[in-house]
């Protein structure tokens, strides 16, 4: 049985009764360091949460995945109910279209995007800028981005048309992304580098910036480039665990090159950096806490943690949907480790609403503050934050930090 088999198998022995009214509440989350020490203090060890004991009143860890042809209900807690539009959804898409620009929000079909493109709700409308066009020269199990071997070429107007826009904005924080450009010499290197620098001289300075890089294949002398441009967050995404490297991204990516992409990054004067992973791939819980490990062993100040969604029929399938008490688990784990910054949750992607947690935790707040105090302002910032979805209220009190794309 494969691994994926085995635990949509493992989790439909657990499942939970999604008719069932509501998933029981957990505590508050801290506000203040004293509270987050106590707590960590008094909270569950490692065996505990491997062996069920860590979620709250008997809750299971996952509930089963069904394919597309059952024509089951996903459960509650994976709905949302801020759909796209509205003024500003409007506008950004507008002025996103005239610039010929492109957004990972709208290639990888987010599920967040009527959210952090409307704004509303306390919190700035952002956009996460997908640079270098809209067709990657690698093919992943999970992502949705057309793939191509011989992508269009790079619009050398994309730097100042993406600085322009920015500042048009009058944004505090972007996100960069883009596709994997393995067939140019530098992977697209000196163009994210050069974007970067046009982002910092357009808004003086005061913006600040979060770059999420494919892996160069592996070559340092590309990281080089953009970590020296100025920017703030170098993010790069492990995706999944190690023993699922190969199943889920393509062959070209590898855990340690990516590994070695972020400690390398860290090692040349990155500020921060940064890493996210899906659940639901067919991941064992250990695997999952051995990867938290591995990247703060590699230097990587940031981790977040959310559900991988099968985005058509053709992509990798869902093995299961893990509950919001184990993501919550899972995030009391990373703390205890040391992160800077945790976001864990369902509905966490690697760079959604990244600014608005992020700004207020740790660039603008916490600079080289300890992780346990960041953490502490992240689960203050983040209580009554969380837009309301089909569990809004019940989630925000079971993840207490459940934001970042």
């Amino acid at each position: 049985m494969s691994g994926c088999a085995a635990s949509a198998a493992a989790a439909a022995g657990a499942a939970v009764d999604l008719a069932s009214p509501a998933l029981p509440p957990i505590d508050e989350a801290p506000r203040t360091l004293s509270e987050l020490r106590s707590k960590l203090a008094q909270g569950p060890n490692f065996t505990d949460f491997l062996t069920g004991a860590d979620l709250r009143d008997g809750a299971a860890y996952s509930v089963e995945a069904h394919g597309w042809k059952a024509r089951k209900r996903k459960p509650e807690w994976m709905k949302r109910q801020v759909l796209p539009g509205g003024d500003k959804y409007t506008e950004i898409k507008g002025k996103l279209r005239e610039l010929k620009l492109h957004t990972v929000c709208e290639e990888a079909r987010c599920p967040n995007i009527g959210e952090c493109w409307g704004g509303g709700d306390g919190h700035t409308a952002t956009a996460t800028i997908m640079l270098m066009g809209d067709t990657c020269t690698r093919g992943c199990r999970f992502c949705a981005v057309k793939t191509s071997r011989a992508p269009p070429p790079l619009d050398p107007a994309e730097p100042a048309n993406v600085s322009k826009a920015i500042a048009a904005w009058g944004l505090d924080y972007v996100v960069l992304t883009s596709v994997d450009r393995d067939d140019l010499p530098d992977g697209g290197a000196a163009h994210i580098a050069e974007t970067v620098r046009r982002l910092k001289q357009e808004t003086q300075g005061r913006l600040l910036v979060e770059a999420l890089v494919p892996d160069f294949q592996g070559k340092h002398e590309c990281v080089r480039q953009v970590v020296e441009a100025g920017l703030d967050v170098f993010a790069h995404n492990i995706e999944t665990v190690q023993r699922l490297q190969g199943v889920v991204r393509d062959r070209r990516a590898g855990w340690e090159q990516s590994l070695g992409v972020l400690a390398a990054a860290k090692r040349l004067g990155a500020r921060v950096t940064k890493s996210s992973i899906m659940l639901g791939c067919g991941e064992a819980q250990h695997e999952v806490v051995d990867t938290l490990r591995a990247l703060r062993e590699h230097g990587v100040d940031v981790v977040t943690l959310g559900q991988y969604m099968q985005p058509t029929k053709k992509h990798m399938a869902v093995s299961e949907y893990v509950t919001p008490q184990a993501f919550a688990a899972y995030q009391r784990l990373a703390e205890e480790m040391g992160f800077l910054y945790v976001a864990s949750g369902p509905m966490v992607r690697s760079s959604y609403r990244a600014g608005e947690f992020y700004l207020t935790n740790v660039l603008r707040g916490e600079r080289g503050g300890s992780g346990a105090t960041a953490a502490a302002g992240a689960a203050a910032a983040a209580g009554g934050a969380e837009p309301a979805d089909a569990g809004g209220q019940q989630q925000q009190q079971q993840s207490a930090a459940i934001g970042l794309a």
